[in-house]
C-alpha cells in the first residue's frame, strides 16, 4: 500500500526523522493559510499523487509570495499530472502539500528496502540525489552503496557511519546520519514497510540533514497490524477494480493484456499467465480467489474481470483442493448471467467435486468452452479470442 508524501513525512517525524515543516491543502484558500502559518519567505507547493517524477511533470514549484502559492495551488488542484510513473493517462491531483523552502547545499539519495536476495533490510545510498536511481545504477554504478542489516544484530552505529562516509559527510553530519539511519531502520521494521525512499536527502547550507522528499510502500500482508496506516489509504489513487477486489479479500492486479484470468493459488495464477503468453496472447490481470472462496466471492471476482474493457476472453483455471469445483462452477454461471457475458469463456476444472462442477457448467445453457488441462485451456482461449476478433 502506498501513501502520499505528506503522510510519509508524518510517519517519519514520529521517529525523530528531520523533515521540513508543512501542511496539506485541498483548496487554494487552505494552501494560503498553510503558507501564512509557515511564515516563508520561500515555500514549495507539491502536488500529491502516488507517483514519482512530479517535478518534471510540473507538480513541484518553488514560490516566493502568497499570491504565487495561491496561483500554483489553483493550477495544480484538479490538474491531470503525467509523469513517467503514471503512464500517459496521468493522475488527477486532489490535494497539495505546502512546505517551507530549504537552503540546499547538496542533494543525496537514500532508501531502504526488503532485499529478497539476502532476506534482509538493505540501505541504498548515493551521492547522486535528485536523480532516478535507475539512471545512476545504469550509468555510474560505482556511485551506489548497498548496506545490509543482519536482523540478528539489528541496526548499529557502524551502518550509519559506513553510509555517511560513502556520502562524503563529515564531522557533525556523520553523527546526524548515524542517528538518521537508526531511526529510519526502526521506522521501517516497526511499520512493516517494503520500501522507504528519501530522494533527495539534502545537506542544508547550515550543514544539517533533512529528508526533503519521502516515498513509502507498506507490506499489504501486514496492514492488519497497523490500523493507523490503513487510515492513510487514498482510494482515489488506486485502481477501482483493485479497490473492489480488496473488499472481498481477492488478490487482483490489473495488467495490459486481453485475456482475463481467474485462478486459485498464486503459483497456479502465475503459471496460467505464463502459458497464455506462450500461446501468443497477454493476460489482462492476476487474480487469485484463494483456497476457500464462496460462490459470492467467485461471482464478484468474475464481475471484476469483466469490468475491464480490454478483456476479450476469460480463462478460469481451478484446481480444487480446499476449493470445491462445484462452488466455482456455480459462481461462474451466476456471474456470467449477471454480466450478460459476451466474450469467450474457457473453464478448466480439476480436483474436488470436478464432475459435479462440469455438470453445472454443461447444464447452465451458457456458451462455456470446457478444457481438460492447462495446455488445452490456454490454446482454446487464445484461439477463441483471435476468432472473435
Amino acid at each position: 500500500m502506498n501513501i502520499h508524501e505528506y503522510q510519509a513525512k508524518q510517519v517519519l517525524k514520529e521517529y525523530g526523522v528531520p523533515v521540513p515543516q508543512g501542511g496539506v491543502a485541498f483548496t487554494a484558500d487552505e494552501a494560503v493559510k498553510v503558507a501564512e502559518k509557515l511564515g516563508g519567505p520561500v515555500w514549495v507547493v507539491k502536488a500529491q499523487i502516488h507517483a514519482g517524477g512530479r517535478g518534471k511533470g510540473g507538480g513541484v514549484k518553488v514560490v516566493k509570495s502568497l499570491d504565487e502559492v495561491r496561483s500554483e495551488a489553483e493550477r495544480m488542484l484538479g490538474m491531470t499530472l503525467i509523469t513517467h510513473q503514471t503512464g500517459p493517462e496521468g493522475r488527477e491531483v486532489g490535494r497539495i502539500y505546502v512546505e517551507d523552502g530549504s537552503d540546499i547545499a547538496r542533494e543525496l539519495y537514500l532508501s531502504a528496502l526488503v532485499d529478497r536476495a539476502t532476506s534482509r533490510v538493505s540501505f541504498i545510498a548515493s551521492t547522486e540525489g535528485g536523480m532516478d536511481i535507475e539512471e545512476v545504477a545504469e550509468n555510474t554504478p560505482e556511485k551506489i552503496l548497498t548496506v545490509s542489516v543482519d536482523p540478528a544484530g539489528g541496526i548499529s552505529g557502524h551502518h550509519g557511519r559506513q553510509i555517511a562516509y560513502a556520502l562524503g559527510l563529515e564531522g557533525e553530519q556523520v553523527k546526524q546520519a548515524t542517528k538518521l539511519i537508526s531511526n529510519l531502520y526502526n521506522c521501517f521494521v516497526e511499520k512493516d514497510m517494503s520500501l522507504l525512499e528519501i530522494n533527495p536527502l539534502v545537506v542544508t547550507g547550515a550543514g544539517d540533514l533533512i529528508c526533503l522528499d519521502a516515498k513509502v510502500n507498506f507490506d499489504s500482508n501486514a496492514l492488519y497490524r497497523h490500523k493507523e496506516i490503513m487510515e492513510l489509504r487514498d482510494l482515489a489513487e488506486e485502481d477501482p477494480a483493485e479497490v473492489k477486489a480488496s473488499e472481498f479479500d481477492l488478490s487482483y492486479i490489473k495488467l495490459d493484456g486481453q485475456i482475463g484470468c481467474m485462478v486459485n493459488g498464486a503459483g497456479l495464477a502465475m503459471a496460467t499467465m505464463d502459458i497464455i503468453k506462450l500461446y501468443g496472447a497477454e493476460p489482462a490481470n492476476f487474480l487469485d480467489v484463494g483456497g476457500g472462496a464462496t460462490k459470492e466471492k467467485v461471482t464478484e471476482a468474475f464481475k471484476i474481470i469483466m469490468s475491464d474493457d480490454s478483456v476479450e476472453g476469460i480463462l478460469v483455471n481451478i484446481f480444487g483442493g480446499i476449493m470445491r469445483c462445484d462452488v466455482i462452477a456455480e459462481g461462474v454461471v451466476a456471474a456470467a448471467r449477471e454480466t450478460q457475458l459476451a466474450v469467450p469463456l474457457v473453464v478448466r476444472l480439476a480436483g474436488t467435486n470436478v464432475e459435479l462442477g462440469k455438470k453445472i457448467l454443461a447444464e447452465s445453457g451458457l456458451t462455456i468452452i470446457p478444457a481438460d488441462d492447462l495446455n488445452d485451456a490456454a490454446e482454446k482461449i487464445v484461439a477463441a479470442v483471435k476468432e472473435a476478433a
